[in-house]
């Protein structure tokens, strides 16, 4: 079906003109030149301009950069991706031996467990599979469940236009009837109310669960390092090592709020440090103690230890995850770099030093099994000993920012689904627009930090938590990776069952271990979870209430234009900006507006911001007009499009940039139906062209004259003979979250000497 067919085939309420606006540098000031303007009663304007120029002005920069750009970017990677990976072997063999290790074999088993984890599930299922999942370069849960709202309509909120897929971003290849299993499953998800709610449920648990990683990264890091005081001093006690962790802790969220921007290259040499010292440190412990413990590459280590031990040997496998605790922060952080350049980074770096720390740590182990509890800063050398304690302790710093940085990244995502009451996104750098800050959410993961290190002291309990909030994430990253598969990739039937049966089912064995340490500190991720969850259903739920109602009270053509009349010889010099959440028509807070205030502006714009399952919509792509009919009534509507990484607050001013795209769309919407408009004036053009410029003029007068801009305000309740529960929703838990965070003009700072709030109270 041609675009045109497909607008012709949509039906909205309201009569509008739009036209396509033509940016291109050779664009010509007459308006004879575009004889290809057709009349649509839809929102495609725009949509398709430049697409061909951006994706080629990328793939150049990139190409232009060549391996000099991709060293640099793998490099900046190893100072933000890899803290977590990189320190992991500060705390897994304790986790692992928490009760001792009973027989000298039992460390080779371990050990060929945590190397073949390594490369089953970092290495093989991250790096090379994983990765390829992204969403225009974001990772994380919320880019999965994006991908698959963009290949199959299984969003909750009917905000769908078909001009969103022309964005050139959006890259949407629906799969057609050559894929019969993919279709297939198309049309399941799409008809099915309940996995449209399930897809939306798993991922605000994915992402509750990583929010949750966010606050056990920095817990059992520095806990981990600073647990090397107690072999250097007997005066550190257990106390003043869990008060000077808490020190640190807050050193660390205290400095959020300065930005991330020169992450990279400021903790890429710490952490190339770390790397090149766990390394060599496992290297000279293999060589010293028992070169032969690079003999447990053979798995038939892993089935004499699951023999001898049984129970045991399963309940272990909860320490052994802990190995790959920030795998997922690996994908989520992609975006701030490359596919390309994680993957070299890790091969080259990463993997390669882990394994040679994990691998010298079992060899000192053979001869010193006794020292298991402090296997990390027993295992250093003596001279050694105090340069690794400070690199230590500033790589699990390190390990704990880029959880903390990714958490940010996730709340801002959950926001553009409606998944999250407002908070106040901060973009740090204009370099690297996914890095962001969110102030409310950094006091409140500081506070959850301290009070799980108060409360657990130690990384034994901290770990059964952390293994959890992992493996959990881990688990449905891969069946979320199943779906793409089948309905994006379309990847043979027979490597998809491989998947399953290797790497998916090896997740669900982990996560079995896990959740037997439930009551010993595993209850920490979920219950933390559960609590997020809760917040994150309350608001979407009467978000998405609160849309339906918009869509059945919206105000016709007729009713605008009636409406208008009634106020018009009171139409005052000004240019009014009235925003709403509607994207289909015009809000009915706007006639309650006029009822209570009978005077409307000489211009009035109805905006909305549209949130689109991408990470980012060009800004060349970002504005969709509309104008209302009749043209007299200079009234119209914009749908301002963003990707849910894409900053809110530009530099250039906001109203600034809706009035320029605003007069392109009038220089250029004269020409819709132009056989019409030539027999109306004649078929002079210069008459045209002044008639065009009138209007221009006029709305640059009206500019001039000022801006309000106009602020719904909805009240919500419950409506009359509701039942308890949609009460307690609606009426206390919605409206306690609304009071106690940001307003919309707070979020999208709007100024506050120019803009009026109106009021009105909607029952659901």
């Amino acid at each position: 079906m041609s675009s045109s067919d497909a607008a012709t085939s949509t039906t909205h309420v309201l009569e509008e003109e739009v036209v396509t606006i033509n940016q291109d540098e050779n664009t010509p000031k007459t308006l004879a030149a575009n004889k290809l303007l057709r009349r649509y009663d839809s929102l495609d304007i725009e949509s398709a301009k430049l697409a061909r120029r951006y994706h080629h002005a990328a793939a150049a920069s990139t190409e232009n950069g060549g391996w000099v750009v991709l060293l640099q970017l793998a490099f900046q990677s190893i100072g933000v991706v890899y803290g977590d990976l990189g320190t992991s072997p500060l705390y897994v063999f304790p986790g692992v031996f928490s009760n001792g290790i009973k027989d000298e074999d039992d460390i080779l088993g371990v050990l060929s467990l945590i190397l073949y984890t390594l490369t089953l599930l970092p290495l093989l299922k991250y790096v090379f599979i994983v990765l390829r999942a992204n969403d225009n370069g974001d990772g994380g849960t919320f880019a999965l469940y994006s991908l698959i709202c963009r290949y199959a309509k299984v969003g909750l909120i009917p905000s769908e236009e078909m001009e969103d897929q022309n964005v050139s971003t959006f890259q949407l290849e629906l799969p057609d009837n050559r894929t019969q299993r993919a279709s297939k499953l198309k049309s399941k998800l799409e008809n099915s109310n309940f996995t449209k709610y399930f897809l939306l449920f798993a991922t605000m648990l994915g992402t509750s669960m990583l929010i949750g990683d966010g606050v056990l990264t920095p817990c059992i890091s520095v806990l981990s390092s600073m647990s090397g005081l107690k072999l250097a001093t007997q005066a550190m006690t257990e106390d003043r090592i869990v008060w000077a962790s808490v020190g640190i802790l807050i050193f660390l969220f205290t400095i959020q709020r300065f930005g991330t921007d020169k992450v990279g290259y400021t903790f890429a040499p710490i952490l190339s440090v770390w790397f090149f010292l766990i390394s060599g440190i496992g290297l000279y412990n293999i060589i010293k103690h028992d070169p032969l413990v690079i003999k447990a590459i053979n798995p038939k280590y892993i089935v004499d230890y699951f023999r001898r031990n049984q129970k045991e040997a399963w309940i272990s496998l909860g320490g052994v995850v802990l190995s790959t605790t920030g795998t997922e922060a690996l994908f989520a952080d992609v975006g701030h770099f490359s596919v390309r350049a994680i993957q070299i980074s890790t091969c080259s770096v990463v993997y390669p030093s882990i394994m040679l720390a994990y691998t010298g740590q079992a060899s000192y182990l053979r001869k010193h099994i006794s020292d298991v509890d402090n296997a990390f800063y027993a295992s250093v050398p003596g001279r050694m000993y105090w340069p690794m304690f400070v690199v230590a302790v500033m790589a699990s710093i390190i390990a704990s920012q880029s959880l903390i940085s990714g958490t940010f990244s996730i709340i801002q995502q959950s926001l553009s689904l409606g998944c999250f009451p407002r908070v106040k996104v901060v973009h740090t750098s204009t370099k690297y627009p996914g890095q962001v800050y969110i102030p409310e959410i950094n006091y409140l993961l500081m506070l959850a930090c301290i009070f799980v290190t108060l409360g657990f002291r130690n990384t034994t309990k901290i770990g059964n938590a952390y293994g959890i909030a992992v493996v959990f994430v881990m688990a449905l990253t891969s069946a979320f990776l199943v779906l793409i598969m089948i309905l994006i990739w379309k990847t043979h039937v027979l490597l998809i069952i491989a998947y399953v049966f290797t790497i998916f089912a090896v997740e669900l064995v982990y996560l079995s271990s896990v959740l037997y340490k439930f009551d010993q500190g595993g209850y920490l991720p979920l219950a933390f979870a559960m609590f997020l969850m809760t917040i994150m259903f309350v608001w979407n739920d009467v978000y998405r209430r609160k849309y339906h109602f918009e869509l059945q009270h919206k105000i016709s053509s007729e009713k605008v234009k009636e409406i208008v009349d009634e106020t018009n010889s009171q139409r005052l010099p000004g240019l009014a900006i009235f925003y709403s959440e509607l994207v289909h028509g015009i809000p009915p807070i706007f006639k309650h507006y006029v009822a209570n205030v009978p005077v409307l502006h000489s211009i009035l714009v109805f905006v909305s911001f549209k949130s689109l399952p991408i990470s980012k919509v060009p800004i060349e792509e970002r504005f969709l007009f509309r104008r209302v009919q009749p043209k007299e009534l200079q009234v119209f509507r914009c749908v301002v499009r963003y990707g849910y990484t894409d900053a809110r607050n530009e530099e250039e001013p906001f109203e600034k940039m809706l009035v320029e795209r605003l007069k392109e769309f009038i220089r250029e919407g004269y020409c819709i139906n132009e056989e019409e408009e030539s027999n109306e004036i004649g078929g002079n053009e210069d008459e045209l062209n002044e008639q065009v410029e009138r209007d221009v003029e006029y709305l640059d007068k009206a500019w001039r004259c000022g801006v309000v801009h106009l602020m719904g305000e909805q009240e919500v309740v419950a409506a009359k003979g509701a039942n308890v529960v949609k009460r307690l929703l609606i009426d206390y838990g919605y409206n306690f979250l609304k009071r106690n965070l940001r307003q919309t003009n707070n979020v999208f700072d709007i100024p506050h000497k120019r803009m009026l709030k109106v009021g009105m109270t909607y029952q659901l």
